[in-house]
Parts: structure tokens; C-alpha cells; sequence
């Protein structure tokens, strides 16, 4: 891996009995980014996260945090290592200033630098005025924020954020993901996160584990690929019968929906479903304004993330089989039987 690595994880197994949790992963983490680790509940996930974070030992494989053994050197590598646990462990009847002095002096760091790493670490989570507050007394998303504040006051190399955004209003979302970006540009950052648009907004690289397995592994924008049209929407004034829509080139079903609306979905066995669908639609264009079908809506479907995610940690249909049915599509149509 590149000198820049911030973590390396080889062949890292746990088993707990007949049990195999984590199944023989790798990955490593980059300085500067943000990487989103998914996976459905039970798919290992929480106990990779445990055994990076130093709190659960590995049955077997390697980590190396910052070029530190993890393993070897524990008490060297977990101080490069900044964590938020789902649940935040925040001693609510202190004040804000209180509870990060105590983390601080946990972390080791030096008396003549706690002035400094304090109003650091409340001045990134937007916490300058909330220092001398009780901690019971704030709002979940003030709360979320003191728990960041913990994880970043000893200036770690790695920030592990697990599920953070969980319970927040919007504008709280909002502000958190605001400051994880932030995190990414000074830090190695992984974000464990259910929620799909908060991978979009924040990640630079997605990796997805299940059963125990990493099934996905690559930079977002490849996720995101992955979400390509399968389906057209087409509302017809003169709609022709289904043998001729389904004459189209490339079109291999014709549904109708409740709305009157017709689908057309991608014939199996396509590569290039975007190409198809800006050719259909060209097509369709052309032969409804030849032939008096009177269209007056043309929408391209696209496969949403979730349906992408499901896929993949299914195992039922492959993310990159674009012939599958449309069952993430974005038209509210349902098909009539």
C-alpha cells in the first residue's frame, strides 16, 4: 500500500465458536478520505469495527494503524484512533468543558497543550459557546457533537464514526455531515452508516460487507454507476398496441400502469442501458410525432442506491445485470397484474 495509508487490515477473521463473523477481509484507508462501510444488521460490520478500534482481538489477520501493528503495539496504535461509538459515552452530569478535559487527560494529552486541544476540538464541532453547559441539557444533535469532540481532541490520524447522524432532525444531519467532510480533509475517516444519501453526501469510497464477507469494494462514483436506467415512462394522448412498442429496438416488456402511463423496460442482456434509454427515447420521440401518439412525458427510471445495496448484499440479482426488473424505479406507477 501507498505510504499515505492510515490503516492496512490483512485477512482479518473472527470466529466465535462454529461462528465466523468476519470471513478473511482487507481493505486500507487513505489519508484525507471518507470511507463508507455498509452492510445489512448480522453482516459483520460492528465486530470489524470493534477489532479496529483495538476493543475486540481478531482471531486472526492483521491492522496497522499509521504504520503501528495493532496487535504489537496497542497502546501506540489505539492513540491514533478517534471513535464515536453508536452510542455516544457521555457522562451527562458534567458540563461540556468537564467531560472533554477527562477525555483528554484519557487520551495522554500533555497539560501544557489541553487549553489548546479543548477550544480545537469545541471550535470543529461548533461547541466554542456550549463548554460550560450540562451535558443532559443539550439536544441530541449538541450531544452527537460533544461525542465527535471526544474522538478528535487528541488529533488522531483515524476518526471511526459508527452511525452518527442516527435520531438527528435534518438540519442536525446536516450539520454533522458538514463536519464529517470537514474530518475527511485533516483525518482518515470511516463512517458506518445505514443511511444511503449519507454515504453520497460524505464518502469518497464505499465498501459493503456481508455474512462475514467484503462484497463491494470501490469508489463511489462506481456505486453509483451501478444505479443506471433500466426503464422508460412514456405518457401517450394515442398510445399504439404493445407489438409495436415492443418492436423498439432494445425494449424487452411493455407494462401499463394504473395512471395510464406505459413502462418499457430494457431488454435482458443489455450493456449499456443509459445509451438505450437516450436512443429510445430519441426514437420514441420521433415515431410519436410521425405517427400522431400524441406524447406529452418522457421520463427515464433509474435503479435507487437501496435497490443497488439490496442487490448486492442479496445475492438474489447481480448489481451489474441491468435486465433485472425495475424495482427500485423512481415513477410512484405500480404495474398492473
Amino acid at each position: 500500500m501507498e505510504e499515505t495509508s492510515l490503516i492496512e487490515v490483512t485477512q482479518l477473521t473472527r470466529r466465535y465458536g462454529a461462528l465466523t463473523a468476519v470471513d478473511n477481509i482487507s481493505f486500507g484507508l487513505e489519508r484525507g478520505e471518507v470511507l463508507g462501510f455498509l452492510g445489512p444488521n448480522g453482516a459483520g460490520k460492528s465486530t470489524t469495527m470493534q477489532m479496529l478500534t483495538g476493543n475486540l482481538a481478531p482471531s486472526s489477520g492483521r491492522i496497522r494503524i499509521n504504520g503501528i501493528d495493532l496487535l504489537d503495539a496497542p497502546q501506540r496504535a489505539k492513540a491514533e484512533i478517534g471513535y464515536l461509538p453508536e452510542q455516544p459515552p457521555l457522562y451527562r452530569e458534567l458540563t461540556v468543558d468537564e467531560y472533554l478535559r477527562y477525555c483528554a487527560r484519557l487520551h495522554r494529552v500533555p497539560r501544557t497543550h489541553l487549553a489548546g486541544a479543548l477550544a480545537s476540538a469545541k471550535r470543529r464541532c461548533g461547541l466554542s459557546n456550549a463548554g460550560r453547559r450540562l451535558i443532559a441539557n443539550l439536544s441530541k444533535g449538541y450531544r452527537q457533537r460533544v461525542g465527535i469532540a471526544q474522538a478528535i481532541i487528541h488529533d488522531p490520524t483515524v476518526v471511526i464514526l459508527d452511525e452518527p447522524t442516527v435520531g438527528l432532525d435534518p438540519i442536525q444531519i446536516r450539520e454533522i455531515r458538514d463536519l464529517i467532510g470537514e474530518l475527511g480533509s485533516n483525518h482518515g475517516v470511516i463512517l458506518s452508516t445505514h443511511i444511503l444519501p449519507e454515504v453520497q453526501s460524505t464518502c469518497d469510497r464505499v465498501q459493503i460487507i456481508n455474512a462475514g464477507r467484503l462484497v463491494f469494494s470501490d469508489r463511489l462514483d462506481a456505486l453509483t454507476g451501478h444505479a443506471r436506467s433500466t426503464s422508460i415512462v412514456a405518457a401517450l394522448a394515442h398510445p399504439p398496441d404493445d407489438d409495436t412498442l415492443g418492436a423498439l429496438e432494445g425494449v424487452g416488456r411493455v407494462d401499463h400502469l394504473v395512471d395510464g402511463r406505459i413502462r418499457l423496460h430494457v431488454a435482458d442482456g443489455a450493456t449499456d442501458t443509459d445509451s438505450w434509454a437516450r436512443n429510445l427515447g430519441t426514437t420514441l420521440t420521433e415515431r410519436a410525432a410521425h405517427e400522431g401518439w400524441g406524447l406529452y412525458e418522457l421520463t427515464p427510471e433509474y435503479r435507487s442506491l437501496e435497490q443497488v445495496f439490496v442487490d448486492i448484499t442479496s445475492g438474489d440479482t447481480s448489481p451489474l445485470a441491468p435486465g433485472t426488473d425495475n424495482a427500485g424505479a423512481t415513477s410512484t406507477g405500480e404495474a398492473v397484474a
